[in-house]
């Protein structure tokens, strides 16, 4: 088989394999193989096939990682619904350092409490942010 065969092969599966993930890096890989392809095709050396597809495909995956990070999804700062909310404080699970069990829409939530304050179980208190699945709270409700 000839070498430009085997690079076009290998771009193609790491292509279709993408199509499965939908992360972009194997397609910029699988590009980085097609470039391979040609510079076989062009009569190159295996050094030089795999200098061409390995720079290609760094090039492609800096550019997707760049885009990555500009393009990212808004966080949960961004996610107004919850603040304001009232939440119960239903037992403290680390009181020094500010964690606790919250009931919020019917379900047992993880909470930091945010204003430092030690409030009792059966308190009212109001959703001032978020940090992953952790509820951030304080005695006072956040304006949105």
């Amino acid at each position: 088989m000839e070498p430009y065969l085997a690079w076009i092969i290998a771009g193609f599966l790491l292509v279709t394999v993408e199509l499965l993930t939908g992360t972009f890096y194997l397609l910029v890989i699988g590009v980085g193989a097609f470039a391979g392809a040609l510079v076989a095709w062009l009569g190159g050396a295996v050094l030089a096939q795999a200098v061409g597809a390995c720079a290609v495909a760094l090039v492609g995956t800096g550019l997707v990682r760049q885009w990555h990070k500009s393009h990212q999804k808004s966080g949960a700062k961004d996610n107004l619904l919850d603040l304001g909310q009232p939440v119960v404080l239903e037992a403290w699970t680390n009181a020094g350092g500010g964690l606790a069990r919250v009931k919020y829409r019917g379900a047992s939530w993880d909470a930091r409490i945010a204003d430092g304050s030690r409030p009792e179980a059966g308190a009212t208190l109001y959703v001032t942010g978020q940090d992953g699945n952790t509820l951030l709270v304080g005695a006072a409700p956040a304006s949105p």
